[in-house]
């Protein structure tokens, strides 16, 4: 537990930089804290030093998070691949889902959300490099599933997420993120409102800052190494 302060403090000050290079607001630019695998100790520490946005990808290790932590007013984003199975739990518990990629899944959340909780926050997944081996909608098919998910009561369509795969070189880092940047601009023409794009992690997040980031994933940098 040891340190979870001072990182996050740390990596506060980091995305500031990183914003002020980009000459942008750092407010608009969203720390979202990956608790997965870390154990609650941790989380209440992040929470105590103001942190409020949590992501997490396993249902089963997120909810009894989620539940000992009610009283502590934080936002708990689902970062995870979408399994059938589980989407009644994610919509009954969590407030924002940064992984939609098929109208199926997109359906049943909506369907499974409870009347009396707020629409939930979502963003579609973008496989902005066509690897089999992971999740998210080929960029031919987003504008389909944007109009879906955007008409969907219960759902709040906020923009898109992209996990790429790992680039060295700082300008190279930058092109799956003007990708996305984009790509929700050309659905902001088509008349989808959006506002969101959840990009960068620990070791690319100035590129997705300078290509508009608003909410940035990182974990091991505020929490340590997993167990």
């Amino acid at each position: 537990m040891i340190g979870v302060t001072e990182n996050l403090n740390i990596v506060k000050d980091l995305l500031a930089q990183a914003a002020n290079e980009a000459k942008r607001d750092p407010a608009s630019v969203r720390l979202l804290a990956v608790s997965k695998r870390q154990p609650l100790e941790k989380v209440l520490q992040a929470a105590a030093a103001g942190q409020r946005d949590f992501g997490e990808n396993q249902v089963q290790e997120a909810l009894p998070k989620i539940e000992q932590t009610a009283s502590e007013n934080l936002v708990w984003h689902f970062i995870g691949q979408l399994q059938s199975n589980k989407t009644r739990a994610i919509a009954e518990h969590f407030d924002w889902v940064h992984s939609i990629d098929r109208e199926k899944i997109a359906h049943r959340l909506n369907e499974q959300r409870p009347a009396e909780l707020e629409p939930l926050q979502v963003c579609i997944q973008v496989n902005v490099d066509g690897e089999d081996s992971k999740g998210g909608v080929a960029p031919v098919e987003l504008l389909d599933l944007a109009r879906a998910v955007s008409e969907l009561p219960r759902l709040k369509l906020r923009g898109l997420m992209c996990l790429p795969m790992p680039r060295d070189e700082f300008a190279r880092q930058r092109e799956p993120f003007k990708m996305l940047r984009e790509l929700a601009e050309f659905l902001q023409a088509e008349g989808i409102e959006m506002d969101t794009l959840s990009m960068g992690m620990s070791n690319d997040y100035r590129a997705a800052v300078f290509e508009g980031a608003t909410i940035v994933r990182l974990g091991t940098a505020i929490f340590g190494a997993r167990p």
